[in-house]
C-alpha cells in the first residue's frame, strides 16, 4: 500500500464528528450555490410573495373564512407552502449535481458519502427559513396580525420547518430516482401541487366536494397548516393537527430517509 493510500482515510472508520464536518462542508457549499444564483432566489423568495398579494388582493374578496379575516386565515397556508415548495430544491439540485458529475468527483474523495445528503437537506432548511422569515414580514405588512403568544408563533415555525424538512427527503428520492433535471422539475410539481391546493392552505375544507374534501382533511399539508394557524392565531385547538403532524413526519422519514439513501448508493 502506497504512502498516499495509508493517508486516505477509509470511509468505514470515519467517525460521527468527521461525517457531521463533512456535512457541514456540503452545507456551506450548497448555500453560496443558493446565493449565486439569481433563478434560485427567485424562486424561494420572490414567488412566495407574489402568491401573498395574488391571494390577498385578488381571490381573497371571493373567499369567506366566517370570522377570521382571510389575510389571517391564509398567512399560515402561504407559509407552510413556501416551505412545502422550497424543499423540491433538494431533489433538483441533487439531480443537477448528478449530472453535471459532482456527485461522481465528491464519491472520489475520502468523505462520508451520506455527508451529500445530509448536508444538501440541511441546506435547505436554513434557505426555508430565511424564507419564512421574509413571508412573515410581508404578512405583516399586508395585514397579518398573529394573536398568539410569540412561543406559540416560534412554535409554528418549527413545525413548519420540520416538516419541510422531511418533505426535502422525500424530493432528494424523486430526484434522484428522475436522473435528470427537467424530469426531476416535472415531477416534484406533480405530486406537490395537489397536496398543498387540496388542503386547508387557502380555503376551509367544509367548502369542497365530498371525496376532495374527504382527502383533504386526512391530507399532512392540512394538519401542518392547521397546526401553524392554531399556534398563530387561535383558530382552534392545535393538539390534535400537532400531533397528527409528527406522526405523519416520523413516518414519513422512516420510510424516505433510508429510500433516499438507498437510490444514493446506486445511482
Amino acid at each position: 500500500m502506497s504512502r498516499a493510500d495509508a493517508a486516505t482515510p477509509a470511509r468505514e472508520r470515519l467517525t460521527l464528528a468527521e461525517t457531521l464536518a463533512d456535512s457541514r462542508v456540503m452545507a456551506a457549499r450548497q448555500l453560496r450555490k443558493v446565493m449565486r444564483r439569481p433563478t434560485y432566489v427567485v424562486f424561494l423568495f420572490v414567488q412566495p410573495v407574489i402568491f401573498v398579494l395574488l391571494f390577498r388582493y385578488v381571490f381573497g374578496g371571493a373567499i369567506h373564512t366566517g370570522s377570521v379575516s382571510y389575510v389571517n386565515y391564509l398567512m399560515p397556508g402561504i407559509i407552510a407552502m413556501t416551505a412545502i415548495f422550497g424543499s423540491l430544491t433538494t431533489g433538483l439540485g441533487l439531480t443537477e449535481d448528478m449530472a453535471a458529475g459532482v456527485v461522481d468527483r465528491f464519491r472520489s474523495l475520502p468523505i462520508a458519502r451520506s455527508a451529500v445528503l445530509i448536508g444538501r437537506t440541511a441546506a435547505d432548511l436554513l434557505t426555508n427559513l430565511m424564507s419564512l422569515i421574509v413571508m412573515l414580514l410581508i404578512g405583516l405588512a399586508v395585514g397579518f396580525r398573529p394573536s398568539e403568544p410569540v412561543p406559540s408563533v416560534v412554535l409554528a415555525f418549527a413545525i413548519v420547518l420540520a416538516f419541510a424538512y422531511v418533505f426535502s427527503w422525500i424530493s432528494a428520492f424523486v430526484g434522484i430516482s428522475a436522473r435528470n433535471p427537467e424530469t426531476a422539475q416535472s415531477v416534484g410539481f406533480v405530486w406537490v401541487f395537489p397536496l398543498v391546493f387540496a388542503s386547508s392552505a387557502f380555503v376551509p375544507t367544509a367548502t369542497m366536494p365530498g371525496v376532495v374534501k374527504a382527502f383533504a382533511e386526512v391530507n399532512p399539508v392540512t394538519l401542518v397548516v392547521d397546526a401553524a394557524r392554531d399556534l398563530t392565531i387561535g383558530h382552534g385547538d392545535a393538539l390534535g393537527p400537532a400531533l397528527g403532524t409528527i406522526a405523519w413526519l416520523a413516518g414519513l422519514l422512516l420510510v424516505f430517509v433510508p429510500l433516499a439513501v438507498r437510490a444514493f448508493r446506486r445511482a
